[in-house]
């Protein structure tokens, strides 16, 4: 049985929710593993090589070695697991952050600093249909 899910109705939105959750469990578990230094250093050296190791989709393995976070999330990816992929390459959650909206670090953080995303288009699509 189907589970009624009102937030997909959201425009641009991905909720991790258990379905999110079982998509992604390998790649989340992959992004887990970059919390030892040795795992980070074997990334580095050969990310094809080292995203084979788990039982990641194709999908998934060329969005992290893209570093399309956007399409990470997609996938399954939880944006606090992702985080060590930003921290394997020495950015932060702020410039990740940036990267996922199209704004640099300083736009994400003058956006963020001046009461975040404006609630406007923040809707349901039926609301948007609707009127």
């Amino acid at each position: 049985m189907a589970l009624d899910k009102p937030y997909k109705d959201i425009p641009g939105t991905v909720i991790f929710d258990a379905e999110q959750s079982r998509k992604g469990y390998w790649l989340n578990q992959f992004c887990m593993s970059l919390m030892q230094p040795q795992n980070r250093e074997r990334f580095r050296s050969d990310e094809s090589a080292y995203l084979d190791e788990w039982d990641m989709t194709e999908d998934q393995k060329q969005a992290v070695l893209d570093r399309d976070l956007n399409r990470c999330v997609e996938l399954g990816g939880n944006i606090y697991f992702l985080a060590k992929i930003g921290a394997t390459d020495g950015k932060s959650f702020q410039q990740m952050a940036g990267s996922m909206t199209g704004m640099t670090e300083a736009e994400y953080r003058d956006m963020m600093l001046s009461g975040g995303r404006s609630a406007d288009g923040n809707r349901y699509r039926h609301e948007w249909e609707d009127g």
